[in-house]
């Protein structure tokens, strides 16, 4: 394949998942006082006894333009699918003072904020949905959320000091990468978001410092079922950082699941129009069901 096809076809992947109007929830809390400390609910479609959760964690580069609403339609889609969901918004980075493009994330805003989610969940999600089963809670997330979700298991096996550090695992069923930035020295190296991981971290000065408090690829073992998914043809976070989180965690003794999808790019795992979405979803229901 030509570049100039293969930049085509990325740009009709970006094209179609960005078409979908967004989907309203059937519930919104808060988890805390800024705005962006909210969590959308969907409710599972269907007849049928207690339904598996899903917690969504949208990407966008841990960016502000970026927010849970583009991932609404994929939410909506695996409700229509049986499972309840929590799709997650957290705070992200702005613009410089001044201007100019937004940077990636926000230290320690984003991790308190996916932390404190995830600890509040279990509450809100008896208020707001009750046919949810909490006894089967899948983490899923896209890209900079795949990154999230990874981290969100593994805050058991952060450093200890860690302000996010849980005492053991969390009671999940699993978790469901999707083109997740799961490695942040070979996403560096790569250039993946423009430097976005480094951004996250703080920049040259703190990338290496805070590393170890923040990339999935040094929090292993887990002991947590984990399944990556990812496009071959993905350019925007490549099919290289998802083999070296599953390397990684092979050296730890621990086997990470990783299902490639040929002629997939970024976007289409999260796209209620492609294949691929229903092959997300049948991944998620193995851990669930």
């Amino acid at each position: 394949m030509t570049d100039d096809v293969a930049a085509a076809r990325a740009a009709a992947e970006e094209e179609s998942v960005f078409s979908h109007p967004p989907v309203d929830p059937d519930a919104t809390a808060a988890y805390g006082d800024d705005p962006d400390q909210i969590v959308d609910f969907y409710a599972p479609r269907g007849e049928g006894g207690p339904a598996p959760v899903v917690v969504v964690l949208h990407g966008g580069a841990w960016r502000a333009p970026y927010d849970r609403r583009h991932i609404s339609p994929f939410a909506a889609f695996l409700a229509g699918r049986g499972f309840a969901v929590a799709s997650v918004e957290y705070r992200r980075g702005a613009g410089e003072p001044g201007g100019g493009d937004p940077v990636a994330g926000r230290w320690p805003d984003t991790f308190d904020d996916v932390a404190a989610a995830t600890d509040a969940l279990p509450g809100l999600i008896r208020e707001r949905v009750p046919g949810a089963d909490l006894r089967r809670v899948v983490l899923t997330g896209h890209s900079a959320g795949g990154h999230l979700a990874l981290w969100a298991a593994a805050r058991h096996v952060l450093p200890a000091g860690s302000p996010w550090r849980t005492d053991g695992p969390a009671p999940l069923r699993g978790v469901v990468a999707l083109a997740p930035i799961a490695d942040f020295e070979v996403a560096d190296k790569l250039g993946v978001c423009g430097g976005a991981a480094r951004q996250l971290l703080g920049g040259d000065d703190r990338f290496a410092e805070r590393r170890p408090h923040a990339d999935p690829g040094l929090l292993l073992p887990t002991g947590i079922a984990t399944t990556l998914v990812q496009g071959r043809t993905d350019d925007v976070v490549p099919q290289a950082v998802a083999e070296a989180y599953a390397e990684a965690a092979a050296k730890a003794g621990e086997v990470v699941g990783v299902t490639l999808l040929e002629d997939v790019g970024h976007f289409p795992l999260i796209d209620p129009g492609a294949d691929a979405c229903a092959v997300v979803a049948e991944e998620i229901a193995q851990l669930a069901w």
